[in-house]
């Protein structure tokens, strides 16, 4: 698959630097390249790219006002190239896909385009998987119906872990999955919220899915997934999507690929 990417940067030597990186990557194609935050939003908006390598310090729109300016739409996946490292944690929890350091070593190029390979086809699979199930759905209702019963089949509860062991910060934590509020992907790391403690735990968000019950533990964005027993209120926004409000009081926002999710809500 073919990987449409955007780099922003206000210096004119930073992207053509990266773009001679990129050349070995057959699989990326910059469509666009951005000198600023205000022209970033336009070209995103306009392209649609996949992935966007995005500086933080810019005159006028840093790279976290860009990923705020695009709360409205679908966001690409995000890689901040920067060459302050104690903006690491923020461009974590701004979903970022991972954080580069100026220069850039091959190295942690390379690993940074895997997990961007990694999270696309995640995604993809799941918006093919929901293309099929509509398909289904609306030629041949009763395989649609056969393909749900299978899948209520397999998914056994006692397949499901209750008790995750999570090491945080040299100790090990017992957690009981029904505690757990939501997850968050960040980089390689998962963001475990449970009893109003944030935990930090080294995994995927593909592992993380199977060891989680799908009939209480749904993803709701490409890196969020969510405890459903704790939505206790959803507040619809634009374009499809909307937001849940949790026991907790944090809002998550629901993505359009995943907004069957909400309908478990309103039915």
């Amino acid at each position: 698959m073919t990987i449409r990417t955007i780099l922003v940067d206000d210096e004119k030597l930073a992207i053509q630097g990266l773009c001679l990186r990129l050349e070995q990557y057959p699989d990326i194609e910059v469509v666009e390249t951005c000198s600023n935050g205000r022209e970033a939003i336009r070209a995103i908006k306009t392209h649609k790219p996949d992935l966007v390598f995005l500086d933080i310090q810019m005159p006028g729109f840093d790279g976290f006002s860009v990923v705020q300016g695009l709360m409205d739409i679908e966001p690409p996946l995000f890689i901040f190239v920067t060459a302050y490292p104690d903006h690491a944690l923020r461009a974590f929890e701004a979903d970022a896909t991972d954080y580069l350091m100026k220069p850039v070593e091959e190295a942690r190029l390379a690993g940074a385009i895997d997990r961007v390979r990694q999270r696309l086809g995640e995604r993809r699979g799941v918006e093919e998987a929901e293309r099929l199930k509509e398909v289904l759905a609306e030629h041949a209702p009763e395989v649609h119906d056969e393909f749900g019963e299978a899948e209520d089949e397999v998914l056994a509860p006692d397949r499901f872990e209750k008790l995750i062991n999570i090491k945080d910060q040299g100790q090990i934590f017992r957690v009981e999955a029904d505690s757990i509020e939501r997850i968050d992907a960040a980089g390689d790391y998962m963001c475990v919220y449970t009893n109003g403690e944030t935990l930090i735990l080294r995994q995927t968000m593909k592992d993380m899915e199977k060891r989680l019950d799908p009939r209480r533990f749904q993803r709701v964005h490409r890196s969020t997934i969510v405890n459903l027993d704790l939505v206790r209120q959803v507040k619809p926004h634009t374009n499809g999507e909307c937001f849940l409000v949790l026991e907790s009081g944090a809002q998550v926002k629901v993505s359009r690929s995943y907004r069957e999710v909400v309908a478990r809500f309103v039915h």
